[in-house]
């Protein structure tokens, strides 16, 4: 009876997400088009974006996750680094490690409002790509942090141990043993938050994102990006027949960029498995 239960949970879930992912793709593929991947939204005769394409929202999209790239992945695993491998001993790192958990789990609209109040006021970088980047950038760490030292945890202690016996420094042995051997998980882990921030968006909402924002040419100008684009086109137009369409075609667009970096985390895992071992 009790393994029916789980049965019944598991085509639950998959029922689920398949049915999503097909009415998107039934959706989405009647406006996809090279001109519609291409073109930059324009204006219909009513004054909505609904003419055109998502090629400006796309590519707003790609620079974003690049900042949040650049800004996430150093601080977040070296920060990992340091509090699993040197402090991790001291009792005050796992109080530490709880505030970091709760973090990841801390509504996106809240880092929206820290992002406002630290980037936006503060450093006076205003309303751009800059100021939405870092914004997600810190939305993300906790889930890197986490990912890294859930990696990190699962190398062997021995390992360490040998290393240090045939007189490596600890250094040493964390770049040339413990780094290689979780990089499997470390990847895995970082790929999935870029998933996460791609999708978001409330924290860009009121960081730096604009309906009709142009390609900006420095990171301190807003920018448009493909989860806003969504947004608008469900919730600011009165003409459902032109904008649902294009509402649908960017969804599409936006789950196969999150499931092709998926894939990409999973091919990296395993390649990672295969090459180190223990």
């Amino acid at each position: 009876m009790i393994f029916m239960v789980f049965r019944l949970c598991a085509l639950t879930v998959l029922a689920s997400l398949g049915i999503i992912i097909l009415y998107i793709v039934v959706e989405g593929m009647g406006v996809m088009s090279w001109d519609f991947l291409t073109q930059d939204p324009m204006p219909s005769p009513t004054g909505s974006m609904t003419r055109g394409g998502i090629f400006s929202p796309l590519i707003g999209t790609f620079y974003l996750l690049l900042l949040v790239l650049g800004f996430s992945i150093p601080v977040g695993i070296l920060g990992a680094v340091f509090l699993t491998e040197y402090v991790g001993h001291l009792k005050w790192s796992r109080y530490l490690w709880v505030i970091i958990h709760n973090l990841a789990g801390v509504p996106s609209i809240v880092y929206g409002l820290l992002g406002v109040a630290l980037f936006v006021w503060y450093l006076g970088f205003g309303l751009s790509l800059l100021a939405a980047g870092l914004t997600l950038g810190i939305m993300v760490l906790p889930i890197i942090m986490v990912a890294t030292r859930e990696a990190l945890d699962a190398v062997p202690r021995s390992l360490r141990e040998a290393s240090v016996a045939l007189g490596c420094t600890k250094w040493q042995t964390i770049r040339h043993h413990v780094l290689p051997y979780s990089a499997s998980g470390i990847l895995t882990g970082t790929i999935l938050s870029l998933s996460r921030a791609g999708g978001e968006t409330a924290p860009i909402l009121v960081t730096g994102v604009a309906a009709n924002a142009a390609l900006p040419s420095s990171v301190m100008e807003p920018f448009q990006a493909l989860p806003y684009h969504i947004y608008i086109m469900v919730t600011q137009t009165s003409n459902i027949k032109e904008s649902y369409p294009v509402a649908w075609g960017a969804a599409l667009v936006l789950v196969a960029l999150v499931v092709f970096m998926n894939a990409f985390a999973v091919l990296l895992r395993n390649r990672y498995r295969k090459k180190y071992r223990w």
